[in-house]
């Protein structure tokens, strides 16, 4: 039987989430949905809240108040099927580098319980995916900050996840590297189907057609096509507008 589709729940869920540092507020009643299949990018300056909402959603953080689901599962209630289908790229360097690329991958491999002939299948076939097959054997140290971007991508991906997270997945990339990254996650969801939050503050990673959501001082300010927040301007002089921030 086909699942109806509007039935089906969106890849993220977030509703009416907040959460307080002690007297800090870094996130006030933030609420978008990611739906199946799309490329949504979260749109703030440093200090927005993104890299805390990411900590919420993937439990590192506990959320207190208002909703978190993906695919559908609800991460507090239901946090081993909610993290299962989640695939996330830290902002931070996450590979061991005195560790061949395939053997990070067969560690991570075994932490979601993939083993034997089945790891070594699905490392070959992520590592084909994300154009590294010919790198398997290097030290993750030698390889350039792009190739391990998207080596930490591959590893996202080992236990095929419905919802990939992405904080600044670029930084400290130069701008070739940056565009391969973003082309590379871009094309993960057209042949792949998986789903992406990717948390920038960065507009010309952003596509006119990309759902973009506008997170400023832990609030959500706009919601929406790209093309249409910029009404016609940039997007950064829309968000200049938005925010008042400096694009």
């Amino acid at each position: 039987m086909i699942a109806d589709p509007a039935q089906t729940p969106p890849a993220l869920e977030i509703g009416g989430v907040s959460h307080r540092f002690g007297r800090v507020e870094a996130l006030r009643d933030v609420s978008f949905i990611v739906p199946r299949g799309a490329f949504c990018a979260l749109l703030g300056v440093n200090g927005a809240g993104k890299t805390t909402l990411f900590s919420l959603i993937t439990r590192l953080y506990d959320s207190t108040s208002g909703k978190i689901a993906v695919a559908g599962f609800d991460a507090r209630r239901q946090p081993s099927q909610a993290l299962a289908r989640l695939g996330v790229v830290f902002q931070s360097r996450a590979l061991d580098g005195d560790l061949t690329l395939r053997q990070n991958l067969s560690y991570h491999a075994a932490l979601h319980g993939i083993g034997g002939a089945a790891a070594r299948a699905r490392i070959a076939e992520v590592l084909d995916l994300v154009d590294l097959a010919d790198k398997a054997g290097m030290r993750a140290s030698t390889l350039s900050g792009g190739q391990q971007r998207r080596a930490e991508i591959a590893r996202a991906l080992l236990h095929r996840p419905q919802l990939l997270l992405l904080d600044e997945a670029t930084a400290g990339l130069d701008l070739r590297a940056r565009a391969e990254v973003a082309a590379l996650v871009r094309r993960l969801i057209a042949e792949e189907g998986v789903s992406t939050l990717w948390a920038t503050h960065i507009f010309d990673e952003i596509d006119p057609a990309d759902h973009v959501v506008v997170l400023h001082r832990g609030a959500v300010l706009a919601d929406g096509r790209a093309e249409a927040l910029a009404g016609g301007d940039s997007l950064s002089q829309a968000f200049l507008r938005l925010t008042g921030e400096p694009a």
